[in-house]
């Protein structure tokens, strides 16, 4: 998979989340921070990193910065994901299932913000087992990378993209005629515009000529 290149796309920041951590010695306990931070443009590319410092800003910073060496890009579908698919990492599964349109993010926990920024706005997704955010966000990534794109499966078996999923074509066909509709329309609307301009002319003419 090819590197994508965080400084070409207009990225979001969201904190997932935020954990404090102590570590006892000798003369004390020393603070430290870890955070959880996505990245996306809302439009297909997302990342997700970790942060560890002894302040809070430092570790958003450092977690922004690892999330943006970690981006990848998610196949969408319309407005939701090509097929059903489940990952697990570690204890925690996550399980993700397409929606119709109008349906909205079914999730919660760290998978939501992330289906979020990658521009997913219909799905049903579940996280099962542990319900560590970490592992979580780790475990969605990995959906993410086992989706299959229709132009590679249909590759892999030697059958038309049209055959395997002739919907697509469908809805494509409805959108253009819709696109159509609305040119048409708007073509009427300005051709009556004009019209109703040029009578107005010839009234005002007529009126003058009378006077």
């Amino acid at each position: 998979m090819a590197k994508i290149n965080p400084d070409t796309l207009d990225l979001t920041e969201q904190v997932v989340r935020t954990n404090k951590c102590q570590k006892t010695h000798k003369g004390g306990r020393t603070m430290s921070w870890n955070a959880l931070v996505a990245v996306g443009d809302y439009n297909g590319h997302v990342g997700v990193g970790l942060g560890k410092a002894r302040a809070i800003p430092d570790a958003i910073r450092k977690g922004v910065e690892a999330a943006k060496k970690n981006m990848m890009r998610v196949p969408v579908v319309g407005s939701t994901i090509p097929h059903e698919v489940n990952a697990h990492w570690g204890s925690s599964e996550v399980v993700m299932r397409p929606a119709s349109p109008g349906t909205g993010v079914v999730a919660g926990g760290a998978v939501r913000p992330i289906l979020e920024l990658a521009g997913v706005k219909d799905v049903l997704a579940k996280s099962l087992g542990s319900r560590n955010a970490i592992n979580t966000a780790w475990a969605t990534l990995e959906c993410f990378r086992a989706f299959k794109r229709a132009g590679e499966v249909s590759e892999a078996r030697g059958i038309a993209v049209e055959e395997m999923v002739p919907w697509m074509l469908t809805q494509s066909a409805v959108e253009e005629s819709a696109d159509e509709a609305d040119a048409s329309e708007g073509e009427a609307a300005g051709d009556g515009a004009v019209e109703t301009v040029e009578n107005t002319a010839s009234e005002v003419a007529n009126a003058e000529n009378q006077a």
